[in-house]
C-alpha cells in the first residue's frame, strides 16, 4: 500500500474515532459545532494533502438532469398530497428557522460534499479508500442522530432503520458516485433541495412512516440510476440538442404544475382548494368533490356576502362548506347563519367574520374522494 494511502487511512480513522465518541459518549458536534469541526479538518487536510480542482466535462448536464428528476418527483409527491393530505410548516422563513436550521444545513452540506470530493480524489480510485470514505461520511450523517435516538422498542428501532439508517446509506452511495464522476456540485444541489424544501415551501405532503421510508430509500437510487444511464449514453455519443430542448420543456412544464398545486393547496393565496368530506351539500356538492374557495381578505367583502352563496368557514378544527341562509347585523357586527343543502335545519351556531375563509364558486367532481377515503381510515 502506498504511503499516501496509509496516511489518508490514518487521517480517516482519527475522524471516525471522534464521531464514535460524539455518538456514544457526548454529543458536542451539533449544529454549528460540526461545521467548525469540518472547517478545522479541511484546513488540516489542505496542509497534509492539498486540494484538487473540480473539473468535469458533464457537471452541468448532470446538474440539469438532477433538476428534472427532482421536479418530476415533487410533482408526483405533491399530487399524492391530495390523497395523503398535506402538513403545514409553521416556522418556515422565521429567524429561528434561518439561524438554527437553514444556514447550518447549507454550510454543513457544502463543507461535507467538498470534503468528500477531496478525499475521494486523493484515494485515486482505491476501492479500499472509497469504501472507508463512504463509511466515514455515512457515520458523519448519523453521529448526532445516534446520540439522541430513542430506541426503547421495536417500533422506534424500525423508524430509525427505515427513516434514517437505510436512506442515509442510499444517499451516501449516490453522493459518493456523483463525487467520483462529476465532482461535488451535483451532490450539493441534490442535498440542498431534499433537506431544505420543507422550510422553503409552506406546505408539504404528509405521508405515513412506511411511505416516507420508501421514498427516502428509493429516490437516491433513482437519481443514481439516471446518472449511470447518462454516462453509459455519453460513451457512445454527445448529448443531442433535441434532448436538451425536450428536457428544458419538461422542466418548465413540471415546474408550472408544481407551482399550481402549491398555489391551490397552501391556503396562503387568493384561491384555496379542499376536498368535501360529507354529503351535507348534496346534490349540488357531493362527498369527494374538490371545491375552489375564493378567499375573503377585505373587510368590505364580508358586507357584500349575499344569502344563497356557498361559503367556507372554520368551525373548530374543520372547514365547513355550507350555504348562507341568513345575515344579522347587530350594531355593525355581522353574524352569518348557514345550512347544508341536504340538511333539514339551519346550523345551530352563528358564524362571525373571523371564521369565514371565503366563497365557493367552482367544484371539480370526484377528484377529492381519495383524500376523504384516506382520512376516514
Amino acid at each position: 500500500m502506498k504511503f499516501s494511502y496509509k496516511k489518508l487511512l490514518i487521517f480517516q480513522l482519527i475522524i471516525f474515532i471522534i464521531f464514535i465518541l460524539n455518538s456514544f459518549v457526548s454529543s458536542i458536534l451539533k449544529n454549528y459545532g460540526i461545521i467548525v469541526f469540518l472547517v478545522i479538518v479541511l484546513i488540516i487536510f489542505k496542509f497534509m494533502f492539498g486540494f484538487e480542482k473540480d473539473r468535469h466535462r458533464y457537471t452541468k448536464d448532470i446538474i440539469f438532469n438532477i433538476f428534472i428528476i427532482l421536479l418530476v418527483f415533487f410533482l408526483l409527491y405533491y399530487i399524492s398530497g391530495i390523497i395523503i393530505t398535506f402538513a403545514r410548516i409553521d416556522n418556515y422563513y422565521t429567524l429561528n428557522g434561518l439561524i438554527n436550521f437553514i444556514i447550518p444545513t447549507i454550510l454543513l452540506i457544502i463543507l461535507k460534499e467538498f470534503f468528500r470530493y477531496m478525499m475521494l480524489k486523493k484515494s485515486e480510485n482505491s476501492k479500499l479508500l472509497i469504501l472507508t470514505t463512504f463509511i466515514l461520511f455515512l457515520f458523519l450523517d448519523l453521529t448526532n442522530i445516534i446520540y439522541f435516538a430513542v430506541l426503547n422498542n421495536n417500533y422506534q428501532k424500525f423508524i430509525f432503520i427505515a427513516l434514517t439508517f437505510l436512506p442515509a446509506i442510499t444517499e451516501n452511495i449516490l453522493c459518493t458516485y456523483l463525487s467520483l464522476k462529476v465532482g461535488y456540485k451535483p451532490a450539493i444541489l441534490y442535498l440542498l433541495v431534499m433537506n431544505l424544501y420543507g422550510y422553503l415551501i409552506p406546505i408539504i405532503p404528509n405521508p405515513n412512516e412506511y411511505i416516507a421510508s420508501i421514498v427516502n430509500l428509493l429516490l437516491p437510487l433513482l437519481v443514481l440510476y439516471n446518472t449511470y444511464l447518462f454516462f453509459d449514453k455519453a460513451k457512445d455519443q454527445e448529448i443531442e440538442r433535441d434532448y436538451k430542448k425536450v428536457s428544458i420543456l419538461a422542466f418548465l412544464l413540471t415546474l408550472s404544475l408544481i407551482l399550481t398545486i402549491v398555489y391551490f393547496t397552501s391556503g396562503y393565496f387568493r384561491y384555496y382548494i379542499i376536498a368535501i368530506a360529507s354529503g351535507s351539500m348534496q346534490p349540488n356538492i357531493n362527498k369527494g368533490d374538490l371545491v375552489i374557495i375564493e378567499k375573503i381578505k377585505d373587510e368590505n367583502e364580508y358586507k357584500n356576502l349575499q344569502i344563497g352563496q356557498v361559503i367556507a368557514y372554520n368551525y373548530g378544527d374543520i372547514i365547513v362548506v355550507h350555504r348562507l341562509v341568513n345575515i344579522v347585523n347587530d350594531k355593525d357586527e355581522y353574524y352569518f347563519y348557514t345550512k347544508g343543502d341536504a340538511n333539514n335545519t339551519i346550523d345551530n351556531y352563528p358564524i362571525t367574520e373571523d371564521m369565514i375563509i371565503g366563497t365557493v364558486n367552482l367544484k371539480i367532481p370526484f377528484i377529492g374522494y381519495p383524500t376523504v377515503w384516506v382520512n376516514e381510515l
